[in-house]
């Protein structure tokens, strides 16, 4: 894929963002069967970042804090690009 047509597919793919900019999602990436490695490249070029979910609340009562999470990170689940980074 070249530079434009990711940039449309992007541009088809994204919805605004809170932040001014746009996010897409991962799952509409691969399910648009594309070359997902270069949309990630260019994503990543285009100063994308992956959208964080805010630290997860934890419960555990009165010795909660020595439990300790140990699930593995998990791949980002959407991406957020700048304002004017589809431009």
């Amino acid at each position: 894929m070249d530079e434009t047509e990711i940039n449309a597919l992007v541009t088809k793919l994204s919805r605004p963002h809170s932040s001014g900019g746009v996010v897409i999602e991962r799952a509409a990436i691969l399910a648009a069967g594309s070359d997902f490695p270069a949309v990630m490249e260019w994503i990543t070029a285009h100063a994308g970042a992956p959208d964080t979910p805010g630290p997860s609340k934890r419960h555990g009562g009165l010795h909660g804090s020595h439990l300790v999470d140990r699930t593995p990170a998990a791949a980002p689940l959407r991406f957020v690009l700048p304002v004017g980074a589809l431009d």
